[in-house]
């Protein structure tokens, strides 16, 4: 009798354990579907970023010419969809397109100044970022017609320099230069552009030329250089930024980066720009 009754006992208790489960799984069924994992968690699937593409329009200080055409080169490699488009001129002229509407994405300046002018006007996008420097020495004829051995000599009378205009980052540090040195220049022409006044000196058109020393390097055996012998010569900052206009705002952050990176500083670097 005793065990029929513990084998009841047994009976009840597994029927009761099995209804249990009946039950457990009828409110499983029930119940709502947890949410899927968010995107950030660790087991959600990461999502690559989309690839760049599309036209990025570079506005860039004439002395950067060399470098930014190797390093647009470098940057369509890596990102086969984007086509650059660089526009070389004073930073100052560069700085009167934009405001006017240039379709610009990306503006490096030769100096701070002009950087400046397009953030007074609401034009960039974040904060300038300073990726190198840079400073000017005299250029020169091969063969010297002139003579010239210092940066007085380039202020004689009688003598063909040709600097660049006021307005223009160069033209504002040869005015600096000038007055650090204790001397009055009389060019005979001065330029929109570094370009331009290097353009006078290998021509033959003036005896004598105040250019950034990257450009006299780019220049090679065109130039003899002359140091202007300053004990503080005027650096100039050049700051990049994208322009808050632009249609590629993705694409301009990439190119920055590349300007701003290892890659880009080694470029600059080998040009013989200063670091930032």
């Amino acid at each position: 009798m005793a065990g029929r009754l513990g084998s009841g006992h047994r009976g009840i208790r597994y029927t009761a354990l099995a209804a249990g489960a009946v039950m457990a799984l009828g409110l499983a069924a029930c119940a709502p579907s947890a949410d899927p994992a968010p995107q950030n968690s660790p087991s959600a699937p990461v999502m690559d970023s989309p690839e760049l593409s599309g036209t990025l329009n570079v506005y860039a200080a004439a002395s950067l010419k060399k470098t930014f055409t190797e390093l647009a080169s470098q940057f369509e490699v890596a990102h086969p969809k984007v086509k650059v488009s660089l526009s070389f001129d004073g930073s100052s002229t560069l700085v009167t397109q934009i405001k006017e509407g240039a379709p610009a994405d990306v503006f490096a300046s030769a100096d701070q100044a002009n950087m400046s002018k397009l953030s007074d006007a609401g034009l960039v996008q974040g904060t300038p970022v300073e990726f190198a420097n840079n400073f000017l020495t005299l250029v020169v004829p091969p063969g010297n017609p002139a003579s010239i051995t210092s940066f007085a000599d380039a202020a004689k009378e009688g003598v063909k320099l040709v600097i660049c205009a006021p307005q223009v980052p160069c033209g504002a540090a040869s005015a600096s230069d000038a007055k650090s040195a204790g001397l009055t220049l009389k060019p005979v022409s001065e330029e929109l552009n570094v370009t331009s006044v290097l353009g006078k000196v290998t021509s033959g058109e003036a005896d004598a030329g105040l250019v950034y020393v990257t450009d006299a390097k780019t220049a090679g055996d065109k130039v003899v250089s002359v140091p202007l012998g300053l004990k503080n010569p005027t650096i100039n900052h050049y700051p990049i930024a994208a322009v808050n206009t632009s249609q590629s705002p993705q694409v301009a952050q990439a190119f920055i980066a590349l300007v701003t990176g290892e890659q880009g500083q080694k470029t600059l670097r080998d040009a013989g720009f200063g670091a930032p």
